[in-house]
């Protein structure tokens, strides 16, 4: 595995007191911004991706958003090791118990490669039968196979990428992770064109940029544990024998590893009920969901901000800070997501056309599918920080439950819907599942916040 050695450690007293004494509105705005910027960045070259293929032909479009189900299960591999093992060292450093911290930051790098790499080789020799499971049509498999050799090929590194940025994060050390990523994703969308077009590539050229950023990306967040840039150590040595060790960050990260699983199980069916319409349909929701990626990816850079602030004051017993913390990054974020619902159902046939202007099947499904998800994106700060506040506190089984919530009951809907209400159904079934999921973890949150703070608010 990889050797992070940090030659000049030193005591996080600085950070520790800054996580703990900071007026709370300051400090999770402070740390919010780089990762909100890192996840903009992400999402903006995974919808550069779509862009630029949605040039070649509605197929190439659709074929994006079918690998889009495995670069879920990569990436749910990548926050499972990171986010585990960046929860539990959070909480440790908060208790000043640093080299134990850094036992759980090694172990879950050597993790993160060994899974890497098993998802490569599986991937490689398993892609044919990949792509028809993910649900592709036969006009749709050429173009998936060339997209994702590449996509399957960089699991490694991209696991790697997203255990070591998950790591910096934690610490509350965003403005690192964001360097890494936001610099892998502005080559990515640089290389696009040139690859896809410059080089005649194709969809083949997307993959291949997403890999070369991929690397890049590993290779700077790489740099800042190698310079002492971070508080944590992942050395060799300090990669622990012991499976509790190893369970424990499994147990940490398995809410991140259901969320993003049950993501890729539900793109997968509503591929699979999609493609009864044609590409026109796979493509449209290819393009919805990445476009509302990218309006979720400013919550979720959010959580990413204040997650690390729960981490500490959880740790040092700081209940107060903790309550404050959840509900003022509610308040910001569902001010935020209702604003852009109202921009985006107002613009939404101009933003779909953005991607596919020749193809009027793709426009029209795109834009009742996207207005329908407008009507509940507001509640979308109460389903990601549910979530988020129960895997920062180590109440695994709740984050699991509220990871899976909103995906794992969009899959019996889509199901029902289609059969029920045909292409309509389809388009809201995401509207319909977001409502059930608000009200679950709504009523989870409130319950816990009574029982273990001693009143409701």
């Amino acid at each position: 595995m990889p050797h992070f050695y940090q030659s000049h450690p030193k005591e996080p007293l600085d950070q520790r007191q800054k996580m703990l004494e900071t007026p709370v509105n300051r400090l999770i705005p402070a740390l919010a911004a780089p990762t909100i910027v890192s996840m903009l960045v992400t999402s903006v070259y995974n919808m550069a991706d779509t862009y630029f293929v949605s040039q070649l032909n509605t197929s190439a479009s659709g074929a994006v958003g079918v690998v889009f189900s495995l670069m879920a299960i990569i990436q749910a591999v990548g926050f499972t090791t990171g986010m585990g093992s960046g929860s539990i060292a959070s909480r440790l450093l908060g208790q000043d118990r640093k080299e134990e911290a850094d036992v759980y930051a090694s172990t879950g790098v050597a993790t993160a490669l060994a899974l890497g790499l098993s998802m490569a080789v599986l991937g490689l020799i398993f892609r044919e039968k990949l792509m028809w499971l993910l649900g592709s049509t036969a006009t749709i498999y050429p173009y998936a196979m060339d997209y994702a050799f590449y996509i399957v090929l960089g699991a490694p590194v991209m696991v790697l990428a997203f255990t070591l940025n998950n790591l910096l994060r934690w610490q509350g050390k965003a403005n690192l992770s964001v360097m890494g990523l936001a610099t892998g994703g502005v080559l990515n969308i640089l290389l696009d064109p040139i690859f896809i077009y410059g080089l005649n590539m194709g969809i083949g050229g997307a993959g291949a940029a997403t890999l070369l950023s991929q690397c890049v990306s590993l290779g700077i967040l790489t740099s800042f544990f190698l310079r002492g840039k971070s508080d944590l150590r992942v050395r060799r040595a300090c990669v622990s024998r012991s499976p509790r060790t190893y369970l424990s960050i499994l147990k940490q990260g398995m809410p991140s590893f259901f969320r993003q699983g049950v993501l890729s199980a539900a793109t997968m069916a509503a591929n699979y009920n999609a493609r009864v319409y044609g590409d026109a349909a796979v493509a449209a929701l290819s393009i919805v969901t990445k476009i509302f990626n990218l309006i979720q990816s400013i919550v979720i850079g959010f959580g990413q901000g204040f997650q690390p602030v729960l981490g500490y004051n959880y740790g040092a017993r700081r209940l107060d800070r903790v309550k404050e913390a959840v509900w003022f990054s509610v308040r910001t974020c569902t001010v935020i997501l209702t604003t852009g619902a109202v921009i985006g159902f107002v613009l939404a046939p101009h933003i779909i056309t953005l991607f596919r202007r020749d193809d009027l099947a793709v426009i029209e499904i795109g834009t009742r599918a996207f207005r329908c998800q407008c009507f509940t994106l507001p509640l979308g700060a109460v389903l990601v920080f549910a979530n988020m506040f129960f895997q920062s506190l180590g109440k695994s089984w709740r984050a699991v439950l509220l990871a899976v919530c909103r995906q794992g009951l969009y899959i019996p809907l889509v199901c029902f819907m289609t059969a029920r209400f045909g292409l309509p159904g389809l388009e809201c079934t995401q509207a319909t599942a977001d409502l059930l999921a608000f009200v679950i973890s709504a009523c989870v949150m409130l319950h816990y916040f009574k029982m273990e703070f001693g009143k409701e608010r």
